[in-house]
C-alpha cells in the first residue's frame, strides 16, 4: 500500500512538473514581448523605466493601428459568421440525411485540407477578379470561409451525429419541420462545437498573413499582421523592434481574451463527442 502510494506521488510530481515547464516554455515569449513593448530607451523616451512611446507610434504608422484592427475585425467577423453558416447547414445535411452522393461530398471536402493551400491562391484571385472582389475586406473573407470549411464540417458533421436521434423524432413527430428542429433542438445541443468552430475560424482569420498580402493591395485595407509585417521591413533596413513588440502584443489580447471566455465551451466541443469520428 505505502509502495502504490509512492509511486503515484512520484507520478503526480511527474505531472506537475512536466505541466509547470511546458507553461513557462510556452508563456516566456509572450512575457518577454510584454516586457519589450514597455521597457527600453524608445519605449521611455531614452529615460529608465517603464513608457507608452512604443504604443505611440504604433498608433500612428501607416495608416492608423485602429484602421488595421477594424480590418482585421471585419474579416474576423465575416469569416466566423460566414463559416458557422454554411457548416452548421452542411453538418446538418451531412449527419441527418441520406442522399446519394454524400459521403462523396463529404470526403471531397476534407480533401481540401490536404492541398497547401499558397498552391491555390493565384486561381483564387483570378476568381475573385471575376466576380469583382479583389482588394476588398469582403473577397478576402469568402476566401478565408473556404479555407475553413473542411474543419468546420468535419467538426459540425460529426456533433450532431453525437446528439441521439430520438431528439428528431420527437420533435417531427410534434409538427416541428425540419429548419424547426435545427433551430429549436440541435443548435442548443451543438453549441460546445459550434464555439470551437468559430473560435479556430476568428484565429485562423485575425492571424492570416499570405492571403491578405496577395488579395490586398490598398495600404488602408491591410489587416494587422500585414501592417505589422510592412512595419517589420522597415525603411533602409531600420525596424522598429520597440513597436514591433507593441503590435504583437496588440493581436495578441483579442485572443487571449476570446479563448479565456470561451474555454468552457472550447474543452467540452472537444471532449463531448464533437470529435467523435
Amino acid at each position: 500500500m505505502a509502495g502504490s502510494r509512492v509511486v503515484i506521488r512520484i507520478r503526480n510530481t511527474a505531472h506537475l512538473t512536466t505541466g509547470l515547464a511546458l507553461a513557462i516554455l510556452f508563456v516566456a515569449p509572450l512575457v518577454w514581448t510584454a516586457w519589450s513593448s514597455v521597457s527600453g530607451p524608445r519605449a521611455t523616451g531614452g529615460t529608465s523605466g517603464f513608457g507608452d512611446d512604443n504604443y505611440q507610434r504604433l498608433l500612428g504608422y501607416g495608416a492608423g493601428l485602429w484602421t488595421y484592427l477594424a480590418n482585421s475585425a471585419v474579416v474576423a467577423v465575416l469569416t466566423v459568421a460566414g463559416t458557422l453558416f454554411v457548416s452548421v447547414l452542411a453538418g446538418y445535411a451531412l449527419a441527418r440525411f441520406r442522399f446519394p452522393g454524400r459521403n462523396v461530398l463529404f470526403l471531397a471536402t476534407l480533401a481540401i485540407m490536404m492541398v497547401p493551400y499558397p498552391t491555390i491562391l493565384i486561381p483564387l484571385y483570378v476568381m475573385l477578379g471575376w466576380l469583382g472582389l479583389q482588394n476588398s475586406l469582403p473577397g478576402l473573407a469568402i476566401v478565408l470561409i473556404m479555407f475553413q470549411l473542411p474543419f468546420a464540417m468535419f467538426m459540425m458533421r460529426n456533433s450532431f451525429e453525437s446528439v441521439p436521434r430520438e431528439l428528431d423524432e420527437a420533435a417531427l413527430v410534434d409538427g416541428a419541420g425540419t429548419i424547426r428542429v435545427l433551430w429549436s433542438v440541435l443548435l442548443p445541443a451543438v453549441v460546445p462545437g459550434m464555439v470551437t468552430v468559430g473560435l479556430f475560424a476568428f484565429l485562423a482569420s485575425w492571424n492570416e498573413f499570405i492571403a491578405p498580402l496577395i488579395f490586398l493591395s490598398d495600404g488602408d485595407k491591410y489587416t494587422l499582421p500585414t501592417a505589422l509585417a510592412a512595419m517589420r521591413s522597415g525603411n533602409f533596413g531600420a525596424i522598429d523592434y520597440g513597436a514591433l513588440q507593441a503590435g504583437i502584443v496588440v493581436s495578441a489580447i483579442p485572443c487571449m481574451i476570446l479563448f479565456i471566455l470561451l474555454q468552457r465551451h472550447y474543452v467540452r466541443g472537444f471532449s463531448s463527442g464533437a470529435l467523435k469520428g
